[in-house]
Formats: C-alpha cells, sequence, structure tokens
C-alpha cells in the first residue's frame, strides 16, 4: 500500500507550499495597496489550496508504481480536482477585475452617467464570461469520462440534426441571452436609470442576461425579461443626462397679475435648494370660460429632485395665491335675475 503514500505525501506538500505562498501573497498585497495586483493576489488565494495540492499529487502519481484497479481511478480524480481548481481560479480573477472597474466608477453620485454605462457593460459582460467558464470546465470535467467520450464523438456525426432540434427548442433562451448581450453593447438602459416601463416610474436596479428589475417609487419590483426594451416602447429619463424639467400648473381668474406670480416663481425657486438655477419660466398655456391656466417650468439635476421641487413649488404658489389674490381664485359666475312679476288680475 505505499503507493497511497505518494500522493498524500504530495498533497501535504502542497497544503505546506501553499501555506507559505499565500503568506507571501498576503505579504505582497499589502504592499500594493489598493491597486489591480492587490486585488488580484488576494482573490488567487483561496484556489490555491487546491491547484497546488493536486497539481503535485497528480506529477507524483505519473512517476509512482500504481496497482491496475487504481492506475486510472486516482489520476482521473486528481483531473477533475484540477480541472476544477482552474475554473475557480479564473472565476476569482474575472471577478477581482470587475471590482477593480467598479471602484473606479462610483454610481452614487449625482452626475454618474458613464458610470452607469460602465456597471452596466461590465456585469452583463462578466456573467456571459462565468457562464463560458463553467460551461467549459464542467465540460472538460464530463470528456474525462471514457463513457461520455464515446457517446460524444457517436453524437458528431449527428451533430447537424441534433443542432437544429436544439435550435427550435432553446431559440427562446438563446435569443433572450442574445438580448441581454445586445443590452450590454447598446445600453438602451443602465442601471441606475429613470424609466417608466409598463406605467410605473421607477430605477433600473439589476440587469441580468434574461430579466431586468425595475425599483419602483414605492419599492416594489418589477421584473421585465431584457426582450421587453428591445421590443416595447419606454421613456428612459436618463438617458444622456439626469437633468430633467419639471411643471406646475395652476389655474386662476381672468383677474389674476401674471407678472406678479412669475415674479413670485422666480424668488421661491432662488430660494430652494433643490432648483439646479438651468431654468424656469411662467406662461399662461390655456384659457377657458371659467380660468386661465399657468404653467410654472423649472429644471432639477434629477427626476427625484424635480418631483420634489414641484411639490414645494406648487405648495408654496398657492399659499401666496391666497394670501395676496384669493379673490383671484377660480370661481364659477353665475348671473341671478328677478322672475317676472305677475301682474294682478
Amino acid at each position: 500500500m505505499y503507493y497511497w503514500f505518494v500522493p498524500i505525501s504530495a498533497i501535504f506538500l502542497g497544503l505546506l507550499i501553499t501555506f507559505i505562498l499565500n503568506w507571501i501573497l498576503n505579504r505582497l498585497s499589502r504592499q500594493e495597496g489598493d491597486g489591480l495586483s492587490h486585488i488580484l493576489l488576494k482573490r488567487c488565494r483561496p484556489p490555491l489550496w487546491v491547484l497546488i495540492p493536486v497539481l503535485l499529487a497528480l506529477v507524483a502519481i505519473r512517476h509512482t508504481p500504481v496497482p491496475g484497479d487504481f492506475q486510472g481511478l486516482i489520476p482521473h480524480v486528481l483531473s477533475i480536482g484540477l480541472i476544477s481548481g482552474c475554473g475557480w481560479l479564473l472565476v476569482t480573477q474575472i471577478n477581482g477585475l470587475r471590482d477593480y472597474i467598479l471602484r473606479k466608477y462610483d454610481i452614487s453620485t449625482r452626475d454618474n452617467l458613464k458610470a452607469r454605462a460602465v456597471h452596466t457593460q461590465v456585469n452583463i459582460i462578466v456573467r456571459f464570461a462565468l457562464i463560458a467558464i463553467v460551461i467549459f470546465a464542467f465540460s472538460s470535467i464530463l470528456m474525462t469520462f471514457e463513457i461520455v467520450r464515446q457517446v460524444g464523438i457517436g453524437l458528431l456525426a449527428s451533430a447537424g440534426v441534433v443542432g437544429i432540434v436544439i435550435g427550435f427548442a432553446a431559440q427562446q433562451s438563446l435569443a433572450t441571452l442574445i438580448a441581454g448581450l445586445q443590452i450590454a453593447v447598446t445600453q438602451p438602459i443602465r442601471l441606475d436609470d429613470v424609466v417608466i416601463v409598463e406605467g410605473e416610474w421607477g430605477r433600473i436596479e439589476e440587469i441580468t442576461l434574461t430579466y431586468v428589475v425595475v425599483r419602483i417609487w414605492d419599492h416594489r419590483r418589477l421584473v421585465l425579461p431584457v426582450s421587453h426594451f428591445l421590443q416595447k416602447p419606454f421613456q428612459n429619463w436618463t438617458r444622456t443626462s439626469a437633468d430633467i424639467l419639471g411643471t406646475v400648473f395652476l389655474y386662476a381668474d381672468y383677474a389674476i397679475d401674471v407678472d406678479a406670480v412669475r415674479a413670485e416663481l422666480h424668488r421661491l425657486l432662488q430660494a430652494s435648494e433643490k432648483w439646479d438655477g438651468r431654468t424656469w419660466g411662467l406662461q399662461v398655456t390655456n384659457s377657458s370660460d371659467k380660468a386661465i391656466e399657468m404653467r410654472a417650468l423649472m429644471s432639477a439635476p434629477d427626476a427625484s429632485v424635480a418631483w420634489d421641487l414641484r411639490c414645494e413649488i406648487r405648495e408654496k404658489l398657492l399659499c401666496y395665491l391666497q394670501k395676496n389674490f384669493s379673490d383671484c381664485l377660480p370661481k364659477i359666475r353665475a348671473e341671478l335675475t328677478p322672475p317676472p312679476a305677475v301682474r294682478e288680475t
């Protein structure tokens, strides 16, 4: 049973080497600070606990006489461990590279258009890469089994028919995956975009390869397939920039002093921290037999601030009208005429 001693000894030697190497990598990563090499070195340490012992054991077993019953079993198990360790290492490095890139682009800032674009593209591309790694590693493990390899060779002869059948069966799934990749490239939506979709106002909270999660203003979540944003119209309020215009409509009598209301609007906007100072205005946009319609226009840095600014200005303008033009509030006019006198006979 001495042949068991060689791979086991190699595994323990690999664990010792891994411990020393991790200690060295830990010291190096501290010296690198928060750079890319620091993140990659930190991420690669866990997979090394599998890769190095398995690799040493695999090399040792190749040079050790093993009974016929174990000649295929032990190398097979070690090969599976090596493939799994390599896949794990690739996944950790891709995730580390993703974290390094996204850390440079903060989507919590106000002017975050570029950051949201980068977050959207990187997250979708990383998901594609991780899926490819998992599929490749799993396929490689399956090909280490002789029976699977023989079946695979047999299927090559009918690959065309099988491909057509699979294509028809999975065309919707493939179309969804392709739509997810198209979202990453063309970017009709990005993370944290303000959208109106299916009659709901919300922000893009998550974009995956198959679905998109929209966080509605009242904290509900609307889950839609990615193909929805390529096949159906929707509103994107932050497609090119986050700034937006807001409006407030007021209705008053024909006798209202519009210039005085316009001056009060300007004063209120200048006193508000929510107004970004870009645009403002007040115009009479309509009139009816009962009142005139005044539209107050104001700009804000984003949709959330614009909503709060509109509510603030509407409330304060109403108070202004009540105090200074109470006689000009909308009213219904009626003319009362006395009934005709009844002649006495």
